[in-house]
């Protein structure tokens, strides 16, 4: 796992090297006199403020940034690299009540084992396919036999890709995540809730993010 902390502050040119090694899941490096790779199968986990004075689209504190500043700080991180991120994830404040409550969640053990029932699905459903674990590594002739979803799912999904003006790889990473949580339900079918919770965690698409 690769943690990157206020993921604009890092030089672009330095984002920008992700793209390959989260595409491709290997490092190539070019010389005059030779060429390799190297394996980098990871997962990335970012964070990052709205704004550059943090309080965009918060309900109580007004943003002070102008629209330049908000632009600007947003596009140091490309829209390819957002492409190949797959859950992007808007957190808003934690109200003192909520905080407070002493009503217990679900426990992580139960979560735990949700996620290893997932996960032996997919191992299951992949156990003919050479190098192919888990849903994140499903190719595009994988997708169209494992996660096209039901009709109705495949209409909100046209509406969505169409609207919000997202790209082939966002597609892609949509239905990887709609697989994810079907197998999460144990639903053979990718529905339409499984469709809408995916496009519902790509909160950065550049199309709407700047309009609310």
């Amino acid at each position: 796992m690769l943690f990157l902390d206020e993921l604009p502050e890092f030089p672009r040119s330095v984002l920008e090297v992700l793209r390959q090694p989260l595409e491709d899941r290997v490092i190539s490096i070019s010389r005059a006199r030779y060429a390799t790779e190297y394996p980098a199968s990871f997962m990335l986990v970012a964070s990052m403020n709205p704004c550059p004075c943090g309080y965009y689209g918060h309900p109580k504190k007004q943003c002070v940034c102008t629209d330049y500043q908000r632009i600007n700080y947003m596009s140091r991180i490309s829209g390819p690299l957002l492409d190949r991120i797959d859950l992007q994830v808007e957190v808003q404040p934690v109200e003192f009540d909520q905080m407070s409550s002493k009503q217990p969640g679900e426990p992580s053990a139960a979560i735990r084992e949700r996620v290893i029932k997932a996960r032996a699905i997919q191992s299951l459903r992949f156990k003919n396919h050479p190098g192919v674990h888990c849903n994140a590594q499903m190719t595009t002739a994988l997708l169209h036999k494992y996660a096209e979803p039901d009709a109705e799912g495949m209409e909100k999904l046209r509406e969505a890709i169409t609207k919000m003006n997202m790209s082939a790889r966002a597609y892609d990473r949509i239905l990887k995540v709609a697989r994810t949580i079907a197998d999460l339900e144990g639903n053979i079918t990718v529905r339409s809730h499984h469709i809408m919770e995916a496009i519902g965690y790509r909160n950065l698409d550049r199309s709407n993010y700047f309009n609310m």
